[in-house]
């Protein structure tokens, strides 16, 4: 690459933190705007980036108005009227998308590539962390904080990559992989695509982006258009027999699952992951098979199964007592608050369960808020905040009340300043709070709360 500048358009997201600290690490210059500060976006300036929060251009510092010698990266979240977008397009600024950049660094790579409208998080960084323990190393860019590694970015030894392949704007169509997960092909990003077929296109373009030899790993039950036959390809499921599956799955005292994990040519026995809920197993089967095609040590893996710690805000426990419990989970669709919620329901049978959900983009919100709201019933009581847009605009008529006489629970709407209030009075035993947006930053306050309970 010929520039020494890389200025990030929406540096503070997960994808794009990544990719800064990638740069930072090769002795580049970096710098970025982001709409607010975040943790993620503090730690970059910790790390030597310099983040700015106005967008307007002449907040982008002296050394970054150099086209000549800066390389401008962003995500598809940057509105078009965007001042500082503006400002380099005008300037005639060479200028990617996020996904390209991450193509061209797969470039050369083993790549092992987890796609999916939900699951893929969690898959990828168990993927990454078997990678490094059982699969001889290995390098990472994550969709999530691993806990494990302390980081959303992964630098090791060896030629394998593991990445998350995000569906969003089409994104993994810039990707190639030796070996992919699809973990389901739900209807999302219907403000993108259109329609669910239109989604189930997209990934079926993927699936045939693998390349000649390797391995398409998918959900049992999830049907797509495989057209690509110079391919193996796997089935794997939670308990449902097939290429990888678990089985004799035994619930502990702590919510975590002890299994065997059936393979094609195996079956390692007594498995039990570092985190709870059944949904956490089923990802560690497909990420346990994208070691399998890749290789790995059967003896490692194991060890590598048990102590895999999470991801931050996936299965999230902040506080986890015999009288309270509350965890964060970034549930945003209703399949995955359906997979989360039953997860808890099963480890915590005997307890009442309080929801937070904050429902994430007005598109999604009118698209499924009944789904959203049946979902939602399976709790005992509901608290729901006001819709977090991200990048779009209100829609006349769309709001979080629109669920309310759907919900089949006691459930009201409460704002965000009178939330950690709220939970006060009740003083709830089973708390969990969802959402993509913000919510994350009352995680804190919650936690603290409950402990002067």
């Amino acid at each position: 690459m010929n520039f020494s500048k890389i200025y990030f358009l929406g540096i503070g997201g997960i994808g794009m933190s990544a990719l800064a600290r990638y740069f930072l690490h090769e002795g580049k210059q970096v710098a970025g705007y982001d709409r607010t500060a975040s943790e993620l976006t503090r730690a970059l300036e910790c790390e030597g980036a310099t983040v700015t929060y106005e967008d307007e251009a002449d907040t982008i510092p002296e050394p970054f108005r150099d086209k000549a010698d800066t390389l401008v990266v962003y995500t598809p979240a940057i509105p078009s009227d965007s001042l500082q977008f503006g400002f380099f397009r005008d300037g005639g600024f060479e200028i990617v998308k996020r996904s390209r950049m991450l193509g061209v660094m797969a470039e050369g790579k083993y790549l092992m590539a987890v796609a999916g409208t939900h699951g893929k998080t969690t898959t990828s960084t168990m993927a990454a962390w078997f990678d490094r323990e059982a699969g001889g190393g290995g390098s990472a860019f994550l969709g999530g904080i691993s806990k494990n590694f302390g980081s959303n970015l992964v630098l090791g030894p060896g030629e394998r990559l593991v990445v998350e392949a995000d569906e969003f704007d089409r994104s993994f169509l810039q990707l190639y992989p030796d070996v992919a997960v699809v973990t389901a092909v739900d209807a999302d990003h219907l403000d993108i695509y259109g329609t669910h077929e239109a989604v189930k296109e997209a990934f079926s373009e993927f699936v045939g982006q693998i390349r000649p030899g390797g391995a398409l790993i998918l959900k049992q039950g999830v049907e797509l258009d495989i057209r690509n036959d110079r391919i193996r390809v796997y089935r794997y499921a939670y308990d449902t027999p097939c290429d990888f599956y678990a089985d004799r799955i035994r619930l502990e005292p702590d919510g975590r699952h002890t299994f065997d994990l059936v393979c094609p040519d195996r079956v390692i026995r007594d498995c039990t992951p570092g985190v709870p809920g059944w949904v956490n197993v089923e990802n560690c089967v497909a990420a346990a098979a994208m070691l399998w095609v890749a290789g790995f040590d059967e003896a490692k893996l194991r060890a590598a199964i048990a102590s895999f710690s999470g991801v931050k805000r996936r299965f999230d426990f902040y506080v986890n007592t015999p009288k309270r419990i509350y965890m964060d989970d970034y549930a945003h669709h209703p399949n995955e608050l359906r997979a989360a919620i039953t997860s808890v329901r099963e480890m915590f049978p005997a307890r009442k369960l309080t929801v937070v959900f904050q429902p994430h983009l007005y598109t999604r919100t009118r698209d499924f808020y009944r789904e959203f709201a049946e979902v939602l019933s399976l709790c005992d009581e509901v608290l729901l905040l006001p819709i977090y847009p991200a990048r779009e605009e209100p829609i006349e008529g769309v709001a979080s009340e629109m669920l309310l006489p759907l919900i089949g629970c006691p459930a009201r709407v409460v704002c965000k300043e009178d939330l950690t209030d709220v939970l006060k009075s009740k003083n709830p035993e089973l708390l969990v709070t969802f959402g993509a947006g913000d919510i994350d930053r009352f995680c804190t306050q919650i936690a603290g709360l409950f402990a002067e309970k």
